[in-house]
C-alpha cells in the first residue's frame, strides 16, 4: 500500500514540476522573413551610395562578407566581383546569383555595379 502511495505521490510531483511551451503562430517565420527582407534593403541601401573608384576593402567594411565572389584577370588587370543579395526571387532558402548585385573592382577599385557592368569586363 505503501509503494502505490509512493508512486502515485512521484508521479503527481513529476506532473506538477514539468512545464508547459506553447508556440504561437509563425512568429519565426516572420522574424526570419523579415531579417533577409531587411538585409537586402540595407545591401540595396548602401551600394546606392557607392562611388567610382572606393576600395574594396572599404565596400567590404561597410556590406560584410559577400554572398558570392568571382575573380579573374583581363589585360594585365586584376578583377573581383562581390555578389551582395538585394533581390528576392525564389522562396527556397537559398540564395542564388540572380538574387543579388554584383559589385565589380578593378585592381581593388570600384569600377561599377550591375549586371551591366560585369558584362562590361567580361
Amino acid at each position: 500500500m505503501k509503494i502505490i502511495i509512493n508512486t502515485i505521490a512521484a508521479l503527481l510531483i513529476t506532473f506538477s514540476l514539468s512545464g508547459c511551451i506553447v508556440v504561437g503562430g509563425d512568429d519565426w517565420r516572420d522574424d526570419h522573413n523579415d531579417n533577409w527582407r531587411s538585409h537586402q534593403r540595407d545591401n540595396l541601401s548602401t551600394i546606392n551610395q557607392l562611388e567610382i573608384n572606393d576600395s574594396r576593402s572599404s565596400v567590404v567594411e561597410q556590406l560584410g562578407a559577400p554572398d558570392f565572389s568571382e575573380a579573374f584577370e583581363r589585360n594585365g588587370d586584376s578583377y573581383r566581383v562581390l555578389f551582395y543579395r538585394t533581390q528576392h526571387r525564389h522562396s527556397d532558402g537559398e540564395t542564388t546569383k540572380d538574387e543579388t548585385t554584383p559589385l565589380v573592382f578593378r585592381d581593388n577599385k570600384l569600377v561599377g555595379w550591375g549586371n551591366d557592368a560585369l558584362r562590361a569586363v567580361r
